[in-house]
Parts: structure tokens; C-alpha cells; sequence
């Protein structure tokens, strides 16, 4: 088998939604899901595009006749952030997932190292991402990589209904525009 690491690109969406997809499903989240191949499209190749996205393609190393077509095993989605303390810029890796069928064969691996060379290429002062508490296979393959799992930082959220509640005009505020 052979493994090689490349951008998306615009053609690859149904290929990036179906691996989102699957991630949902391993983490039992599917219900969520609502991204469409749009969706993808617009904000991955846009040309207002806010992430960016690395696949990871399998193939069976025997050339173009008789060899399988390579397949998308695995898929690395990332945006750059900013960190204050630092003045700096950082790389966040929004998502990482390796289909089980072709784990424990270092892709996982092959793309977090991917992105660390992108980081640094970048001047970027801080690779992160965060991960399931539940997810212990996960947390200490990433200990191993030597990242260090902060204890004392939780994600906050706001979506939804109370996104737009909190995103809406104050009363204050629609008067004062009103001046």
C-alpha cells in the first residue's frame, strides 16, 4: 500500500462531505450533520474559502493497470487563528479522521505531521485542535505525538436559536443607529 497526502481540491467536495459524514457516524453525531456538497464547495474553494482541507489517499502501489484507483482514506480539515499572547498566527486543525479499516497504519499520523510542516512553513506560533474526553485512543495517540491535552480550557458554543439571540440588535442599539 502506498499513502500520499494532497490539497482538496473543488471536485473532491462529495469526497470531503462523505468523510464528515463518516466521522459523525463514528462519533455518534450524524444528527448534526447538515453540511451539504454546497456548503463544502462555497467555504473550502470560495472565493471567501475559511478552511482548508488535506485528503489522504490510499492506493495499492501496483501502478495504473491492474491497480485499484486510490481511495480517500482519511482527511485532515484546518484554519489559521490568531493567538493575542503570541501576536502570532496559528493553525487549528478543526477535524481529523483516519476510516477504521485503514487505521494503525501511521496516516493519522502522516496528516497531524502534514499540517505541523504547514504550520511551520507558515510562521504559525501554535498547532491546535481539541479532542473528545471520551476519546482515550485518541487523546494519548496525540500524547505520544507530544501534544499536551490542556486540563484546564473548555470550548464554549453558542449555535443555533441562541446564536441569533445573541447575535440580534439590542433595542439600545437599533436606536442609536436610528440617530
Amino acid at each position: 500500500m502506498t499513502f500520499r497526502i494532497a490539497s482538496a481540491r473543488p471536485q473532491d467536495a462529495p469526497i470531503v462531505l462523505d468523510l464528515v459524514r463518516q466521522l459523525a457516524e463514528y462519533e455518534k453525531l450524524s444528527h448534526l450533520v447538515v453540511a451539504t456538497e454546497e456548503d463544502v464547495q462555497r467555504e473550502l474553494f470560495g472565493p471567501r474559502a475559511v478552511a482548508e482541507c488535506v485528503i489522504g489517499w490510499e492506493s495499492t502501489g501496483a501502478g495504473e493497470r491492474g491497480g485499484a484507483a486510490p481511495r480517500a482514506v482519511g482527511f485532515a480539515l484546518y484554519f489559521q487563528n490568531f493567538s493575542t499572547f503570541l501576536s502570532r498566527r496559528g493553525l487549528y486543525l478543526e477535524d481529523l479522521f483516519v476510516v477504521p479499516q485503514a487505521r494503525r497504519r501511521g496516516y493519522g499520523k502522516a496528516l497531524i505531521a502534514h499540517l505541523a510542516r504547514i504550520a511551520v512553513e507558515r510562521g504559525c506560533g501554535r498547532f491546535e485542535w481539541a479532542v473528545l474526553d471520551w476519546n482515550r485512543g485518541a487523546i494519548e495517540f496525540y500524547r505520544a505525538l507530544g501534544a499536551t491535552v490542556l486540563p484546564d480550557w473548555r470550548i464554549c458554543r453558542v449555535s443555533g436559536e441562541a446564536l441569533g439571540r445573541l447575535g440580534a440588535p439590542l433595542a439600545a442599539d437599533a436606536a442609536a443607529r436610528a440617530d
